[in-house]
């Protein structure tokens, strides 16, 4: 039997890289999947592509306004929502010195705020159903040190998976958090920054950097039934980096 089978889904940031990769992971397994995106072009093609049991609902995941449509939709195409992959995020490498207020409270808004909201927009959706999974996409920047901005709000989502999970726990909800390290999505891996990447690869101690589909595999195991007992915790897809 599939592993989602039965099971509605709303997956942010999912008209490229490991968004994309997570719908497709979970239509295969027979979830009925709302992929949201700001991208529309990508967004209806890639829903398209993956059928009937697929809907792209064009959003912004910093507004409240567009959570509430998104989870009306949701139910209203499939019913109540099961599963939430809190998966969109913008990355900024600047210095404390070069960053703006402006951008500064931008990357909060799109990596943590936007949690907070979806979150709370879903709850009720999962009352309905009688429990459900919530997958918040962390970094491994969640567990130790990076760039300004991108850290803060990635250890954000880490303490906000906690405080939810412990919260939710009596109405069968459970909320968990993923670590992805170095993962080859398309941006990373263009003719300009390939070479360092690659470069950088040997630094990790599995030699590598990972597929956007072992991060998924991760994803799928949380939003399953498989990981029942599992809440509150950090799961870590990074080739052993934080280990070091």
């Amino acid at each position: 039997m599939a592993r989602l089978e039965g099971k509605v889904a709303i997956i942010t940031g999912a008209a490229q890289g490991m968004g994309a990769a997570h719908a497709q992971k979970f239509i295969k397994e027979g979830a009925k999947v709302v992929l949201t995106d700001l991208n529309e072009e990508k967004g209806k093609a890639l829903a398209a592509e993956l059928g009937s049991n697929a809907l792209f609902i064009k959003q912004n995941v910093t507004s409240e306004a567009d959570w509430a449509s998104v989870v009306a939709a949701a139910e209203g195409a499939f019913g109540p929502v099961n599963v939430l992959v809190n998966n969109a995020g913008i990355t900024m490498a600047k210095s404390i010195l070069q960053t703006t207020e402006e951008e500064y409270r931008r990357i909060v808004d799109i990596n943590q705020v936007s949690v907070f909201l979806g979150m709370k927009a879903i709850i009720p959706s999962m009352q309905k159903a009688g429990g459900g999974s919530i997958v918040n996409i962390s970094s491994m920047n969640g567990l130790v040190a990076g760039a300004i901005g991108y850290t803060d709000t990635k250890f954000a989502v880490r303490g906000m998976t906690k405080a939810a999970a412990i919260e939710c726990a009596h109405y069968g909800i459970r909320v968990n958090s993923v670590h992805p390290g170095v993962i080859a999505t398309p941006m990373i891996m263009q003719e300009d920054t390939k070479a360092a990447v690659e470069a950088f690869a040997q630094h990790i101690p599995l030699k590598r950097v990972a597929q956007s589909e072992e991060v998924s595999n991760m994803v799928l195991f949380l939003a399953s039934d498989d990981s029942s007992y599992s809440t509150g915790s950090e799961f870590v897809v990074d080739g052993g980096m934080t280990a070091q």
